[in-house]
């Protein structure tokens, strides 16, 4: 495909399977304003919904120590769930998925999160060998899902805490306002068990029976037996993360970690420079073509920040020995994974069409897109 650019956001031919209609507008933005009116905060309509969500957490907890689980990062989103579900009385248990890469200032923001706020917290520790030879073998099939352990361990650890506690709720930071445009191709369903399972098989070498896997079997197990629901709080509340950041470094000592989910020095390193080193996937522009559906910048200003390179030239070869040493291979070894030809999760066997199939009922019996798992 030769190269093309949307002439409304910044998304471009990086996505092999974006599309454009007769105004040269993509369809990420197109798919983003059609779902908006239903995703994002809608003035008092929406804070008669949260009023209700609330009401329900509650007395959902009644009896119980705590209402709601909390995933935290130490990044801003998670960060500022936490602060709205205090602000709105709820008694939460924040928990962390340690899987190894926690940057000293994300530890910290986590730290004076739940001191402030004065809720409890727990670190779930995900076994080191396991995790590292996973993500080891997710690096080695060159593909771009490489935080696919971690996206797939932090529900399938939330859940599992959650059913310990006898809590049915557990409150993500996810949103669509700061996240809505986000290409197949780039991120693929981390619940895909069939995916992950074969990469492990072809280029690990250890087992996962104790590694918390969320796949549909687990999915449906916590919500038709367990009860327990997944709830985007944020899709509630006006959200603008410049404005959040703002508020949470003033009232929670919160700090900022360098750039988006960099409170992970892995997640940082692959996505701004092994994802447009190696795959021509800068992750800005589906950051940036999403502010600029929200109005949060202008095309003009995503454009120009693209001039820059995503990484810290000075920085890139320090960053790359530090995670080389960390997964246990050479900086010889990681050069000739990143030579490898590129390739997508359809290069490998999945269960999409299954997935897709099966979600796409659940999504029609359940019509309620801030309330879901």
């Amino acid at each position: 495909m030769a190269y093309r650019q949307c002439n409304r956001c910044v998304m471009d031919t990086s996505d092999v399977d974006i599309t454009f209609d007769e105004n040269g507008f993509c369809n990420h933005c197109t798919n983003y304003f059609e779902k908006i009116s239903h995703r994002v905060y809608q003035g008092e309509f929406s804070d008669n919904q949260l009023k209700e969500l609330v009401a329900k957490i509650k007395k959902s907890g009644k009896g119980k120590k705590y209402d709601c689980v909390i995933g935290v990062s130490g990044g801003i989103d998670s960060s500022y769930v936490s602060y709205i579900a205090k602000q709105n009385g709820l008694r939460a248990l924040l928990v962390h998925l340690d899987n190894g890469w926690n940057s000293d200032i994300s530890v910290r923001n986590i730290k004076n999160l739940a001191d402030i706020l004065g809720f409890d917290y727990q670190s779930y520790v995900l076994d080191w060998q396991v995790f590292k030879d996973l993500q080891l073998a997710f690096l080695k099939a060159s593909i771009p899902e490489m935080e696919t352990p971690t996206d797939i361990a932090i529900p399938g650890a939330l859940h599992k805490v959650a059913a310990k506690y006898g809590v049915k709720h557990i409150i993500s930071g996810g949103n669509f306002a700061t996240e809505g445009i986000l290409p197949k191709t780039w991120h693929y369903n981390a619940k895909d068990l069939t995916y992950l399972k074969h990469i492990q098989k072809k280029f690990g070498t250890r087992k996962l029976k104790k590694f918390p896997l969320f796949g549909l079997k687990q999915e449906l197990y916590y919500k038709l037996i367990k009860g327990i629901r997944m709830i985007y709080m944020l899709n509630y509340v006006p959200y603008n993360k410049a404005e959040a950041m703002s508020l949470l470094e003033k009232d929670l000592g919160w700090k900022y970690y360098g750039g988006k989910h960099y409170e992970s020095k892995y997640t940082g390193f692959v996505q701004s420079y092994i994802m447009p080193v190696k795959f021509n996937m800068d992750y800005r522009i589906a950051t940036f073509s999403t502010q600029i559906c929200t109005g949060e910048i202008t095309r003009t200003q995503a454009l120009e920040e693209l001039k820059n390179k995503p990484f810290d030239v000075l920085k890139v070869e320090q960053e790359k020995e530090y995670v080389c040493k960390k997964l246990g291979i050479s900086v010889a070894d990681f050069d000739n994974i990143m030579k490898e030809p590129p390739k997508i999760y359809r290069d490998y066997p999945n269960n999409e069409s299954k997935l897709e199939f099966i979600y796409n009922i659940y999504r029609k019996l359940y019509k309620k897109p801030n309330y879901k798992g």
